[in-house]
């Protein structure tokens, strides 16, 4: 990490670094039209460009020729990719198996391979498989020669970061990966002005942060060491890229907003092979686009800069587990707690989640900042008397009550909490101390999804006249399947800055007025078909996909009209255009076509992915 200020983005300072940039993509650009498409391209290939993309055994595949040129323009940062499950599939029950099923539950693993990816697919919707090739980006040049060599070679391409995708959008066979994991280099800035920006906006306390870094390394750089706060993800093995396309929500986010309402400025790699600068005065619709629009749908972001805030003092956690003895005391219970709930805590010290399961449990998981531990024990006192004084509901507390710790130290491997294994680190050899994630997102790692759904839940769902009507929906939807409300995944309540900021991305507008984004799904870990030993349990998957449509089916009946978390949602998801982004839709696409008419990026359920067949790649008629 390095630590600088950002000049003003206009003067001689601002053109010398321009020009240095320009010169550096001078390489890749010898790529672009109409040169070296001349040279390269055959005109069948270019009449098959809007129709379907080429795959290895494809007359128009480019050559072995072709690749090795592409290698020399990237300084040998291609790679041929080999099936990361190859040996798996041919000897299951090998070392080298066992090897990799063991180490898939380490996320910054599966991070640290361009052929896998966080997720290993989803029953009866995606697999997880490798690229033909990489380029394992380390510019913002690299990216350019790759962009350009699959829009002239008319292949498809795909980008991974961090590669937490749900969806399956940072991997397809047959591709061309552009793998950003390199590009991580973090610079805090005093005074930032966006390019194009001086007299317009005011400077800011920002971050700047290559595509390919996580959020524990950013956490690490702004928190830990500068005391600053930036509004990332609360997975800290997720890429920063990725979660501020598709919006980003984090356990703060009631308080601080979306990651990408908190961008102030983004360097982006276009379907052209142009370098392009988005904020908000220079390109404004393109960076409007990248705030929520999905990630990797619009072009390769390549930096981002992100918003740095006063840090808190304190942050804290409340852990609770509560069991009713019967259906009906859960009920009450249910209804008791979004009481508390509309009473409480839609406001921006609260986050994270309860969860209501078909056993009759209820387990808080929240956190908070912006109070004291004393504050927050005042919060929570009459919610815990009452549960105290129902003979039907049983308390069991977690050793962490109701803490807090200083908030420099929350996403620090401090030796407490390693011993405590409130933390856990990247156990390999050699790996940087940053390589650190929480205990319960280590189940996502190498998972096989059975199913998922999310749901936006409005505000006015907690009036008084109308809870009892949410309670009822969340019990009945309990009985077929566990469901969480996430509360700070809803910025109901936020400060007004925050909506502000928020309403100017591409979001679903349904995010501002929620209390909380209810989230119901079921998976393993870690499994892949075809693998002896290891195969996902299909018929558990489709009747967990049963359950899961039940549960949905009762919320429906409070929250009719489809509003989703693009990066959190059903993979089957009729009307998603309507419940990823809403009236936003339209807008989101016209920017598509503007920046990628010919459709080179693409993304599951993505802005103009109607268009093409389910992989991607063939154009529907």
């Amino acid at each position: 990490m390095r630590v600088a200020k950002r000049p003003s983005a206009s003067g001689p300072a601002a053109n010398r670094s321009e020009r240095r940039r320009l010169l550096g993509l001078a390489a890749a650009l010898r790529f672009a039209p109409p040169a070296w498409l001349a040279a390269f391209v055959a005109p069948s290939a270019r009449a098959a460009a809007t129709a379907s993309r080429v795959r290895p055994g494809d007359p128009a595949w480019p050559s072995e020729a072709r690749w090795k040129e592409l290698g020399q323009a990237v300084g040998g940062a291609l790679v041929k990719l080999r099936p990361p499950f190859a040996e798996c599939l041919a000897t299951p029950s090998s070392p080298a198996c066992a090897q990799l099923f063991k180490s898939a539950t380490n996320p910054y693993f599966l991070s640290d391979d361009p052929g896998l990816t966080q997720t290993f697919g989803w029953v009866d919707a995606w697999t997880a498989r490798a690229s033909a090739y990489a380029v394992a980006a380390r510019r913002t040049a690299d990216v350019v020669a790759a962009v350009n060599f699959a829009r002239t070679n008319n292949l498809r391409l795909v980008v991974k970061g961090g590669g937490h995708s749900y969806q399956g959008t940072s991997n397809a066979a047959d591709s061309l990966l552009v793998w950003t994991r390199g590009m991580s280099t973090i610079a805090l800035h005093d005074a930032f002005v966006g390019q194009g920006c001086a007299g317009q906006a005011a400077p800011a306390r920002a971050v700047s942060v290559g595509a390919g870094a996580l959020w524990s390394q950013v956490y690490d750089a702004v928190t830990t060491k500068a005391g600053g706060y930036v509004q990332g993800g609360g997975c800290m093995s997720v890429g920063v890229a990725g979660l501020v396309q598709s919006g980003g929500f984090g356990s703060f986010s009631k308080a601080f907003g979306l990651a990408a309402g908190n961008l102030l400025e983004a360097e982006v790699v276009t379907a052209d092979g142009a370098v392009r600068i988005a904020n908000a005065c220079t390109n404004p619709e393109l960076f409007w686009g990248l705030k929520g629009g999905g990630g990797g749908s619009l072009g390769v972001v390549t930096r981002l800069t992100l918003r740095v805030h006063a840090l808190p003092e304190e942050f804290g956690a409340v852990n609770l587990t509560v069991q009713a003895n019967s259906p009906a005391a859960f009920r009450r219970l249910v209804g008791a707690t979004l009481d508390f709930c509309s009473a409480r805590l839609v406001g921006p010290h609260w986050g994270e989640q309860i969860r209501f399961r078909p056993d009759n449990v209820l387990k808080v998981s929240m956190v908070f900042q912006g109070l004291g531990r004393s504050e927050a024990q005042a919060v929570w006192q009459p919610y815990l008397s009452a549960l105290d004084a129902d003979k039907d509901w049983k308390v069991e507390f977690s050793p962490l009550k109701i803490v807090a710790t200083s908030a420099r130290t929350f996403w620090s491997p401090t030796l407490v909490k390693s011993l405590f294994g409130f933390i856990k680190k990247d156990d390999r050899p050699g790996v940087p101390e940053t390589n650190v994630f929480w205990p319960g997102d280590q189940g996502q790692a190498g998972q096989f999804l059975h199913a998922y759904d999310s749901a936006w839940m409005p505000a006015a769902l907690l009036a008084a006249e109308r809870r009892s009507a949410l309670a009822d929906a969340l019990f009945a939807a309990s009985r077929h399947r566990g469901v969480s409300l996430h509360l700070n995944k809803g910025l109901a309540g936020a400060p007004p800055e925050a909506l502000a900021a928020a309403k100017d991305t591409a979001v679903n507008p349904a995010a501002l007025d929620a209390f909380a984004l209810l989230i119901t799904g079921a998976g393993e870990a870690p499994a892949y078909p075809g693998v002896a030993g290891h195969e996902p349990d299909v018929e558990a998957a489709r009747r967990a996909r049963q359950s899961i449509a039940r549960a949905m089916d009762e919320i429906r009946k409070v929250v009719p009209t489809p509003a989703a978390y693009v990066s959190e949602s059903n993979y089957f998801e009729p009307r998603w255009q309507e419940a990823f982004w809403g009236s936003n839709y339209a807008r989101l696409l016209a920017v598509k076509d503007r920046y990628d008419p010919e459709g080179l990026f693409f993304m599951h359920h993505g802005p103009g992915s109607e268009r093409w067949s389910a992989d991607g790649f063939s154009r529907r008629a």
